[in-house]
């Protein structure tokens, strides 16, 4: 396996799987011994919070409390 020129290299998957690394898993490094230690650091996002994360906030710009959203996304405004 080799590193590429942007420093990146590919965990094989049997080994992100028998780890729990998920897609967007925050890992951090270290070396121990003269050997590079891989960690996960903390729980990796779910799915949906994946897919909300870009609109967080977008929606400020509205000046609506959450009730008067919630009301337009029913069609009751």
């Amino acid at each position: 396996m080799r590193i590429t020129s942007k420093g990146q290299v590919t965990i094989p998957q049997r080994i992100r799987e028998q780890a729990g690394l998920l897609p967007e898993t925050e890992v951090g490094f270290e070396i121990v011994r003269g050997r590079v230690i891989l960690t996960p650091l903390g729980k990796p996002a779910s799915r949906g919070q994946r897919a909300v994360a870009p609109l967080r906030g977008s929606l400020k710009h509205l000046k609506r409390s959450t009730d008067e959203l919630m009301a337009l996304t029913r069609g009751e405004g």
